[in-house]
């Protein structure tokens, strides 16, 4: 009883002292039965839903219904969100050369390609590139880049690559840039200079090693940031390898990338790669037919320093060193076999280039070299002689309005031929871009 009194007590001392109390617990439960209801409510209406669903989807034997708010539009089935993200990025210019039109097609470089260059005085259109992009579901994504040009659209890339490997692992497959080099993986768009650098033009042509294949990269668990990878491609190259040279893939690729943070502002890239084959080309000389192995080493080196958004500096390198052997083939004509000689060829190139920006503006010069430290060619044993070393001296300005859009003023040297002319080439370029983009590599 005392237990009973003292609760009573209390209770009414409450009821005395704090007089709405009593009302804004009542107000509190009515609110929340209120809730309650309307939840049922809800939930009722959902399975009414659901099992109008389930009526439809027996009326039509299991098939998938599309409504207006989710449609299957997938390859197995998907939610509206995964649409892919569409990019398109124009590039053009216009050129100017002290040169005709035949000489620049004429313009090769002997002893390395007879390729000539295809740059025409006046207005040029490079591309409208389409770039696609989108996750096929938990375990790839899925890319695909089609240039189209005055002469038609191409593939240029299009691959899957897996992500959801363990143990660091990534797996790339299709066709698509290779990971050798630095300027390799990147798309025109995105390089520093209106043209390839020289030793890319003279070892793997102007577009790269661009090839169907699979691609095998680790990233190991490192202090810092580290790159394994290998490929197995087609070798469709037709400067290094050739389709006809084997049957079924026979290219071979290796490199590794490491990065280092020196300081909060500054950052180094760098590391080797290796690319080697069978080939068989006519791209060394005129009425000419190789059939051998070739096989070419790189090692890059980029430096950045970028202290804020507004400015920062860029300087990049690449060495590459080519080995080649086999039998070169004289041609009539006809495309008949005169003669067979052993051909042996071990060049190198490098170039380098700086990057300086603020704000806005960009300003840039490279330069590039064959023959640094090494220019041997024999036929049949003996050494063939070849003027001077192909070289080429390149400014640029730039000047960016917004991340969708460049304009870029730029002139060569140009001393590639081994002659005594001289190249002088002018580009006004103007590259923009719209849609979703993803994001280019350090």
């Amino acid at each position: 009883m005392k237990h009973w009194a003292a609760s009573l007590f209390i209770i009414f001392v409450l009821c005395i002292s704090i007089p709405s109390y009593g009302a804004d617990i009542e107000s509190r439960l009515k609110a929340l039965e209120d809730t309650i209801q309307q939840q049922g409510k809800t939930i009722e209406d959902q399975q009414k839903t659901i099992n109008a669903l389930k009526g439809e989807t027996a009326k039509t034997g299991g098939k998938t219904i599309e409504s207006a708010q989710s449609k299957a539009t997938g390859l197995f089935g998907s939610s509206v969100l995964s649409n892919p993200n569409i990019s398109l990025v124009v590039n053009t210019f216009a050129y100017a050369s002290n040169l005709t039109e035949e000489e620049l097609e004429l313009r090769n470089i002997p002893g390395y390609t007879t390729e000539g260059l295809e740059n025409r005085n006046g207005f040029n259109l490079e591309s409208a590139e389409l770039f696609l992009f989108a996750p096929v579901d938990p375990y790839f994504n899925l890319y695909a880049t089609i240039p189209v040009t005055e002469d038609g659209a191409e593939v240029e890339e299009a691959y899957f690559v897996t992500t959801s490997l363990p143990a660091g692992l990534q797996m790339k497959g299709g066709k698509f840039k290779s990971g050798f080099g630095r300027i390799n993986s990147q798309h025109p768009h995105a390089w520093d200079f209106a043209d390839a650098p020289l030793p890319y033009r003279a070892f793997m042509g102007g577009e790269g090693i661009i090839e169907k294949g699979v691609q095998l990269t680790y990233l190991p668990t490192l202090p810092f940031y580290t790159l394994i990878g290998a490929e197995v491609l087609q070798g469709d190259n037709e400067f290094l390898f050739g389709p006809d040279a084997e049957s079924g893939p026979h290219a071979y690729t290796l490199f590794a990338k490491a990065s280092l943070d020196l300081s909060d502002n500054s950052t180094v890239l760098f590391g080797p790669s290796a690319v080697t084959g069978k080939t068989k080309t006519g791209s060394i000389a005129e009425d000419t037919d190789f059939d051998g192995d070739s096989t070419l080493y790189g090692f890059e080196f980029t430096y950045k320093w970028k202290p804020s958004k507004q400015q920062g500096f860029a300087l990049q390198s690449e060495y590459l060193y080519r080995t080649q052997k086999g039998d070169l083939s004289a041609l009539d004509e006809n495309g008949d076999v005169v003669s067979v000689d052993e051909l042996r060829r071990i060049q190198d190139g490098l170039y380098v280039q700086g990057i300086y920006q603020l704000d806005r503006w960009r300003l840039g010069a490279r330069y590039d070299v064959l023959d640094l430290f090494k220019d041997e060619y024999r036929v049949a044993g003996e050494e063939q002689e070849f003027d001077g070393n192909p070289r080429r001296m390149t400014g640029m300005l730039e000047f960016n309005p917004t991340e969708f859009s460049r304009i870029r003023l730029q002139y060569n040297h140009d001393r590639t031929a081994r002659d005594e002319v001289t190249n002088h080439e002018w580009w006004l370029q103007f590259t923009m871009g719209i849609g979703a983009h993803s994001a280019h590599p350090f």
